[in-house]
């Protein structure tokens, strides 16, 4: 099997347009929570949300580009471009055949086929949709898109697994490059569903956190006060490639992909596992490929949206698989960032690597009183803490039992 490395990276996020402002403000402990401003939410129970800003389309795209485009594609093409000029590889010079592009989305076009569908329904019943319709809404355009701009002609395609899909996407990346399928591969993900469709659904759900008066510490993980997840959006994207290959065209190895766990809770349409199953069967499993012992992995990013039922199953299934121990420290990131749905596990994969590197385990924000269930676990609270770390966790769970860890390990030649 060949080995897989991690040589470029890039991120959209509502804490940081590029991965440099991004990091720096997870170490910091920024939030990036505040009122909705894409849409009015005087009828909305939930009236905050994590939006990316500053982000100015006209920056990245003339106007008969990003008329083709909706916004979780241009986030995703925007991130892609950072992670590919990261890399440091010139596509000229290599063999596109066999650098590919593994990139999802857990909603697709949610804004474009709202706004549709309303000006359908507003009608007379005449079918007046635009042409970009189809290919603006799909979850896989991002993946062709990519693909296209950059001429890579080597594998193509899109995972779906809801708030798993980028880690999913990562684990595919992963996984076609070790079996020497290919070379490189773009893999991430993105999603932009802050939208009048997005928070109201998933509001009555009853997912999402209604702590209107106070917004940047509403995404609070492992608190006895938390009411429920923020929503996010953005785009992660990271490049893997096969080590001889970045060996050979000098690139600059951030951290090396050693496992990954796909498993499922087989349990409910929108809840975890009570006891973790999925959970512990995915982390057993990127443990078992990378063919280390639970005592090893010194960092676990979690999932931790800050619901009451999500969080404690997690800890759960970790302690079934890792047991309670001082050495082992985890954090929960969308304290920070909000939950980015499909770009989730991207975003927090970088976190995740930047850890790695630096022996920095990122904070969890906003805890003011950590819940029983959370007592005894080495969480991280408050501010960035200085650790050495040589094998670390990235979890993502997503609606449907859906669950992706991917295992990552610090560079060494």
């Amino acid at each position: 099997m060949k080995r897989v490395v991690v040589t470029g990276m890039g991120a959209i996020t509502p804490i940081g347009n590029n991965v440099k402002d991004y990091w720096n403000n997870i170490k910091e402990g920024v939030s990036g929570a505040a009122e909705i401003t894409h849409f009015d939410t005087t009828k909305f129970k939930t009236k905050f949300a994590c939006e990316v800003k500053g982000f100015n389309t006209a920056d990245f795209f003339d106007r008969k580009e990003a008329r083709k485009y909706d916004k979780f594609t241009q986030f995703a093409l925007v991130a892609a471009d950072e992670a590919i000029a990261d890399s440091g590889a010139k596509f000229e010079e290599l063999d596109t055949y066999r650098i590919g592009v593994i990139w999802g989305s857990g909603n697709g076009g949610m804004e474009t086929f709202q706004d549709e569908v309303a000006a359908f329904a507003k009608g007379d019943g005449t079918p007046r949709f635009s042409p970009f319709l189809i290919p603006k809404t799909i979850v896989d355009i991002a993946a062709g898109v990519i693909s296209i701009k950059h001429g890579l002609h080597g594998v193509n395609f899109a995972t779906v697994s809801a708030c798993a899909t980028s880690t999913t996407a990562m684990i595919e990346a992963f996984n076609h490059i070790k079996w020497g399928k290919a070379d490189m591969i773009v893999s991430g993900g993105s999603d932009a569903a802050i939208t009048e469709s997005g928070i109201g659904g998933f509001s009555s759900l009853k997912a999402l956190s209604t702590r209107n008066e106070d917004p940047k510490t509403a995404s609070r993980p492992f608190d006895v006060n938390r009411d429920g997840f923020v929503m996010g959006e953005g785009a992660g994207a990271i490049i893997l490639e096969e080590y001889e290959h970045a060996i050979k065209r000098g690139a600059k190895i951030y951290a090396e992909v050693v496992g990954g766990g796909q498993k499922g809770d087989a349990y409910h349409l929108t809840s975890t596992h009570p006891e973790g199953l999925g959970a512990q069967l995915g982390m057993k499993e990127a443990l078992d490929e990378a063919g280390i012992t639970p005592d090893e992995v010194d960092y676990i990013n979690m999932h931790a949206t800050s619901t009451p039922i999500g969080d404690p199953s997690e800890l759960i299934g970790i302690e079934k698989v890792f047991g309670k121990r001082d050495s082992l420290s985890l954090s929960g990131t969308k304290s920070m960032t909000g939950h980015l749905l499909g770009a989730a596990g991207a975003v927090e994969a970088i976190a995740t690597i930047k850890a790695l590197q630096e022996d920095i385990i990122p904070p969890t924000i906003n805890v003011e009183e950590i819940d029983e269930f959370a007592k005894g676990f080495e969480i991280t609270v408050g501010k960035a803490q200085k650790k050495k770390i040589n094998y670390a966790l990235s979890n993502t769970f997503g609606f449907g039992g859906h669950v992706a860890t991917v295992l990552i390990k610090k560079y060494k030649k």
